[in-house]
């Protein structure tokens, strides 16, 4: 079922690149921004607390810390102005969040690191 529905969305991508507009102003930018770096900062926690007590469920932080980084890293790049703001955007992906979000993918695929309970 998942395998189908996948092959479902990539028709759709075409629909959206055709018919987006190059633009848009959203509502709530503040808050979708916030909120996102929010939901980062509690994953990176949870995973360290987790993975410091050797808990196996780190990794499924780990996992969904990681997409949420490189999620933040895509749309920190793709909708940033020309200039300046592009050039913050690509360094903070490069320097921080690409970095973050592959230590996460190490932490997810290599299991439990820490002395306690599995």
């Amino acid at each position: 079922m998942l395998f189908a529905c996948g092959l479902a969305l990539l028709p759709w991508l075409v629909v959206l690149a055709d018919g987006l507009p190059g633009t848009a102003t959203a509502a709530h930018w503040c808050t979708a921004w916030v909120g996102l770096d929010a939901l980062e900062a509690v994953g990176l926690i949870a995973t360290g607390l987790l993975s410091v007590r050797g808990h196996r469920l780190h990794a499924l932080t780990a996992a969904a810390t990681a997409t949420l980084l490189v999620v933040d890293a895509w749309f920190d790049t793709t909708t940033a102005a020309p200039g300046a703001d592009l050039v913050s955007a690509v360094a903070m992906a490069l320097l921080a969040e690409l970095p973050l979000a592959a230590a996460c993918v190490v932490l997810a695929v290599r299991g439990p690191v820490g002395p306690g309970p599995a």
